[in-house]
């Protein structure tokens, strides 16, 4: 019983680390470029909102950095929550 209350914790902790890492944005804030970039480790997302033109609002997104990204944290759950299992067995 301790076991699984302890998997589903840090099943519950990971996936809030998940979203966060995935929309959490980082700014940079260059004089004629700036933009916000989404995605640890990789970045899946740019909204560029200013250019050396003017304002702008201009969204790159790249769906295999999504998916990589996805596969990387959840890889990691998967991983942890196994070698859990394997582990403590009688």
């Amino acid at each position: 019983m301790r076991r699984t209350l302890l998997v589903i914790s840090f099943m519950i902790i990971w996936s809030i680390i998940t979203a966060v890492a995935l929309t959490g944005g980082l700014n940079y804030n260059w004089p004629d470029n700036v933009h916000v970039d989404y995605g640890l480790p990789l970045t899946w997302a740019t909204n560029t909102t200013s250019t050396i033109i003017g304002p702008t609002d201009l969204w790159s997104v790249n769906l295999v950095n999504l998916l990589a990204d996805l596969a990387f944290w959840l890889g990691i759950m998967v991983a942890v929550v196994a070698a859990t299992f394997f582990k403590f067995q009688p």
